[in-house]
């Protein structure tokens, strides 16, 4: 018989007071998988949404469903086949976010393809705050949008989650950062390493022209194209959830009217990818980006942190005691 553990879930599509934590059984791992004990994990945009509600076309109405993307932590068990970890090696990874398994929660069974070996000289903690941001933004502004030395960039909510890891990323890429954010984070996201930081109030016809846009708004698709230059790319990985067939169409109607396309992009975690960061954040080039740290059990108020705005860097959901750094706060 499994052995229980502890699970965040919800029951219905609401507020993050829908948010609970449930006595499940442990899971195995399967073949090609291992079993993490999970340290921490993240609160992303798009769990915001699919637990409001809001995407409820991809996610249906299966209940309860279980919660949480990214992870890291450390692994208590090998499944058949499994050669090139450990028990015992620290890991960070994701599951499968359109499956039927959680990263909030106090183990999970995850497939090789999907984790790497975590960072050195970082807390568990400490690195799950670069894991979907990093993976996010390396992926949309290397592989999609080819973002080259020397180019401009404008990273579009540069403070947050995904934002605060792109304009390190970017830099690492040897781009010259803009980044547009709140008046409040400024210093913050200068110390990222931004070259230059403009108020999100500003219209974009006003922040001159760019090579590239990374956005995670999602809004005023059509004018942050305008200010793309001549081969210019931009990489979107939000839509207006309030306009979505407006939003969507304007994407797939930018690939065939004009040279400036909009693409947009999801990530799709992968092994290459985490093995990437590791190797950046250990040679300093990247360093994390935590706003607050919750336990499993205040995850409501983890959600609601992040969906109030305001935040700088990641949402971080501490599941178990930290095997290598501080307690929360």
């Amino acid at each position: 018989m499994s052995q229980p553990m502890h699970a965040a879930m919800y029951a219905r599509y609401g507020p993050p007071e829908v948010l609970y934590t449930s006595t499940v059984p442990r899971p195995h791992p399967d073949a090609g998988q291992v079993l993490v004990r999970v340290v921490a994990s993240t609160v992303n945009g798009g769990e915001l949404a699919g637990r409001q509600g809001r995407l409820k076309i991809v996610t249906g109405r299966k209940f309860p469903r279980p919660i949480g993307i990214d992870f890291s932590g450390e692994i208590t068990a090998l499944g058949h086949g499994v050669t090139d970890f450990a028990v015992g090696d620290r890991v960070w990874g994701a599951v499968d976010e359109r499956g039927d398994v959680g990263a909030a929660a106090e183990y999970v069974a995850a497939d090789v393809g999907r984790i790497s070996h975590a960072p050195s000289g970082l807390t568990l903690v400490e690195a799950v705050s670069l894991l979907s941001g990093g993976n996010t933004a390396l992926s949309a502004l290397r592989d999609k949008a080819s973002l080259r030395p020397g180019e401009r960039v404008l990273i579009r909510g540069a403070a947050g989650g995904v934002g605060s890891v792109a304009v390190q990323v970017a830099k690492m890429l040897g781009a010259i950062v803009t980044a547009s954010t709140s008046p409040a984070t400024v210093d913050y996201v200068r110390k990222l390493g931004a070259d230059h930081v403009v108020d999100y109030h500003l219209p974009p016809r006003e922040l001159g022209e760019f090579d590239v846009v990374f956005d995670t708004r999602g809004t005023q698709l059509r004018e942050y194209r305008r200010i793309l230059a001549n081969g210019g790319r931009m990489v979107t990985i939000a839509f207006d959830l309030d306009h979505p067939v407006r939003s969507l169409g304007y994407v797939l109607l930018s690939g065939i009217h004009g040279s400036r396309r909009v693409r947009l992009f999801f990530g799709h975690p992968e092994r290459s990818l985490f093995e990437t960061l590791t190797a950046a954040t250990e040679a300093g080039k990247l360093r994390p980006v935590v706003d607050t740290v919750f336990p499993l059990e205040r995850i409501a108020d983890a959600h609601a942190r992040l969906e109030a705005g305001g935040v700088r860097g990641k949402v971080i959901v501490q599941v178990a005691a930290p095997l290598d750094g501080p307690e929360i706060a």
